[in-house]
């Protein structure tokens, strides 16, 4: 039996004024699987992930989520969806405590998970606990990059789209970062959509991905596959490995 395909995008053009930055982008996310999305600096990955959010909308093709037509909703309703999204530069409350900052990721309707939401990201990312009455500006880079992700998380996600988790973040801290979004998947099937500059980390945890370039996917596959694939290793891999 196939998995079912919980985020859908066809056809999809996004334009930023007169200069389109996606050009009839065609992804598809199924139920349980981690698929990333790579590709060079300005390639249109970022601008991908904003359109599912809503914010730019696509001009042409539609974005469908769980069945659902999402292409022309606000933003907040698509939020209330259950797709959470930890944004490029983290962007965390940085005067709030990492407690405040959770609370502020949970959902209104789960309010009676709440304190066994937050136990579960202090179990994910033990150093959370240990700093979760400190202001998030006062933390780590890594330490921030785990505190939007529970963050994100606290909304018990159906779709969980990350967008640049490891950049800037010591080789260490990304394997953790890493070996985490893979425990969540295995152990809880939460489906993740994965934007990553770091392409042999994202192929090797990526049951699928996909190459961006220039706002048009030119390649997909398995992991395995693109991290194979000649081309991709000299234009991604080459001297990035480890």
């Amino acid at each position: 039996m196939t998995a079912e395909t919980l985020l859908k995008v066809e056809g999809v053009e996004t334009f930023y004024g007169n200069i389109r930055a996606l050009a009839g982008v065609d992804v598809e996310v199924k139920k349980g699987e981690i698929v990333s999305l790579i590709g060079a600096n300005g390639a249109g990955k970022s601008t991908l992930m904003m359109t599912i959010c809503g914010s730019p909308q696509a001009r042409t093709g539609k974005v469908l989520f769980d069945g659902q037509d999402i292409t022309r909703m606000p933003t907040h309703h698509i939020a209330r969806l259950r797709i959470a999204q930890s944004p490029e530069g983290r962007r965390i409350f940085p005067r709030m405590t990492v407690y405040e900052n959770l609370q502020m990721g949970a959902s209104l309707d789960n309010q009676k998970f709440f304190q066994e939401d937050v136990e579960k990201m202090f179990t994910l990312f033990p150093r959370l606990k240990e700093r979760q009455f400190q202001r998030g500006g006062t933390l780590s880079g890594g330490e921030q990059q785990m505190l939007a992700i529970a963050r994100a998380l606290m909304a018990r996600p159906k779709l969980l789209m990350l967008d640049e988790p490891s950049l800037g973040l010591a080789p260490l801290v990304s394997k953790q970062i890493f070996a985490a979004i893979k425990l969540l998947n295995e152990q809880q099937g939460l489906t993740v959509f994965l934007v990553e500059q770091n392409a042999f980390a994202a192929l090797k945890l990526s049951h699928r991905a996909y190459v961006l370039v220039n706002g048009s996917i030119t390649m997909s596959g398995s992991g395995a596959e693109l991290l194979a694939n000649p081309e991709v290793r000299a234009a991604y891999l080459e001297g990035g490995a480890h």
